[in-house]
């Protein structure tokens, strides 16, 4: 079900870095974002790693919301609260520093945590903040 997910992520990321695409033009839409603000589907649309800027979060698709956090340590651990009904909502994601986005804002009003097949995080943006 995640499969088709992570050709996309895996297709963003390499005309990303080869082909020096243009940030929307490789945003996936296939009607998810509808019922989302113009301005909200923009965003997700837009965010980039923070470590590799050159490389999409990928998309709402694969964005849960993590509305609660812990930190551990010095590190972020995100909480699912929603995971569409493929992550287990209470779930506890560690989230990587080099993962944390703080440059964008967040139209959304919850915290968003961007997760790959294998579980690995993109992107994690927290609660708050506009």
């Amino acid at each position: 079900m995640r499969l088709p997910r992570l050709v996309v992520c895996v297709a963003t990321a390499f005309l990303f870095l080869f082909e020096q695409a243009a940030p929307t033009a490789l945003a996936r839409d296939n009607g998810q974002w509808e019922s989302s603000p113009p301005h909200v589907r923009k965003w997700f649309q837009g965010l980039r790693q923070p470590d590799n800027p050159r490389v999409s979060c990928c998309g709402e698709a694969d964005a849960y919301e993590a509305d609660i956090f812990e930190v551990d340590g010095g590190r972020y651990i995100a909480i699912i609260t929603d995971g569409k009904g493929e992550i287990p909502n209470g779930t506890k994601i560690p989230v990587p520093n080099h993962k944390m986005k703080w440059d964008e804002g967040n139209p959304t009003g919850h915290g968003i945590i961007f997760i790959g097949i294998q579980g690995q995080v993109y992107c994690y943006v927290a609660p708050g903040g506009v």
